[in-house]
């Protein structure tokens, strides 16, 4: 007869008390599929981290183990952390490419008093779930609300808003346009776009006749970015003076070759780029360009893997190596360091990050690459989003 839930995840608490010397950290995330640079990101920042930092926390031992969702799969997400915590007995969930996936995992947090490190998964409402939960990535209001006060300051006071249609792209949606009519601009039309997307020339057609003078997208980063980009130029909008605006998700650095010239001089805002000039990246894009093999694969998800790291081993020595999640999110309320991104916070009310936002623009390089150049800086910013989720 099978345990309920329950009792399995008490069974487990008390034999992994037991074993504390070593330290299982479960990690979901697209290991395969259409997503795997992101899983692949994921894998190489805690790589980059644990090379940096060691596998140690005073007598204990930290142990990855990883599972695999390739694409947006609740029920998966929930039945693979549910295994980690019952039978793998692990004391931290980490990863989570996708908000449904997060938020499916939620409830089992606190039967397994096991704490939940977001390293990507972007909707704001995921850290309201549970108190069990701090997020080192960010949110789509946090990215996306600076980018409007760029486009109205550039002159911009009419735009048409494109997203997919899910969490982060609703978040996206409402964000930009909280931000941009409060500056004094018109959101003229705001289109959600269904998740399985591919073919955008009616959505460009609608966009071209609504009278915009700019659009704000948000996609969710992967391949559909590729033909987003390509669909906008191919219809004339960028010949037409429309300009196109969105978090850094539609010029993630593994996506430039690709989108090349097509993509020159586009403005994005985001918490990260493998371009930003500090010590602390240097080394960072050193180690994790180790790890991941192909330095050009390196995108915005290895780094709030490799900083879900470092506050997992705050937890770890607070806890002294002990099973108890409501100490171990307490211990990094409040907590502060200097990322490979620049200065950040695990906010103590929220757990969200406090981080800088940086204006990007995509530039070529002398040797014909193409990068995120930062231009400006939006610092400490928190999440607008919160308030809007409670």
């Amino acid at each position: 007869m099978k345990l309920p839930i329950i009792a399995a995840l008490a069974a487990t608490l008390f034999s992994s008390v037991a074993a504390a010397d070593t330290i299982k950290v479960g990690v979901i995330g697209p290991m395969s599929g259409p997503f795997a640079i992101h899983g692949k990101n994921f894998k190489a920042g805690i790589d980059a981290w644990l090379a940096l930092n060691g596998n140690k926390i005073g007598d204990n031992t930290i142990e990855v183990v990883y599972r695999d969702v390739p694409q947006p799969d609740p029920a998966q997400s929930k039945a693979l952390a549910q295994e980690l915590v019952v039978k793998e007995g692990v004391q931290y969930l980490g990863g989570f490419m996708f908000t449904p996936d997060a938020m499916a995992v939620t409830p089992l947090l606190k039967q397994g008093n096991v704490a939940m490190v977001v390293m990507n998964a972007a909707t704001s409402a995921i850290v309201t779930k549970s108190p069990y939960v701090v997020r080192t990535s960010f949110t789509t209001w946090q990215t996306s609300t600076p980018i409007a006060k760029v486009a109205f300051d550039g002159g911009v006071k009419k735009v048409i808003s494109l997203v997919t249609d899910y969490g982060p792209g609703v978040d996206a949606e409402n964000a930009f346009k909280a931000a941009f009519t409060a500056a004094g601009g018109e959101v003229v039309e705001s289109i959600r776009m269904p998740l399985a997307t591919n073919d955008f020339s009616p959505i460009m057609q609608r966009a071209k006749d609504s009278g915009a003078q700019g659009v704000f997208a948000f996609l969710p980063s992967g391949p559909t970015t590729l033909g987003f980009v390509k669909a906008f130029n191919d219809n004339g909008l960028k010949s037409a003076g429309i300009k196109l605006f969105g978090p850094g998700d539609l010029t993630q650095e593994p996506d430039l070759p690709a989108l090349g010239e097509a993509a020159l001089g586009m403005q994005t805002t985001f918490h990260y780029s493998v371009s930003h000039v500090s010590p602390e990246n240097k080394a960072f894009i050193e180690a994790v360009g180790k790890a991941i093999g192909n330095p050009k694969d390196i995108s915005f998800t290895s780094v709030g893997a490799y900083d879900g790291m470092y506050v997992i081993s705050k937890m770890i020595e607070a806890t002294g190596g002990k099973q108890d999640a409501e100490k171990a999110v307490d211990a990094v309320k409040g907590l502060s360091w200097t990322s490979p991104r620049g200065p950040v916070s695990i906010d103590p009310e929220s757990r969200h990050i406090t981080q800088n936002i940086y204006l990007r623009e995509v530039a070529k390089a002398d040797d014909g690459s193409y990068y995120n150049k930062e231009t400006r800086t939006f610092e400490k910013q928190g999440d607008p989003g919160l308030a809007a989720a409670k």
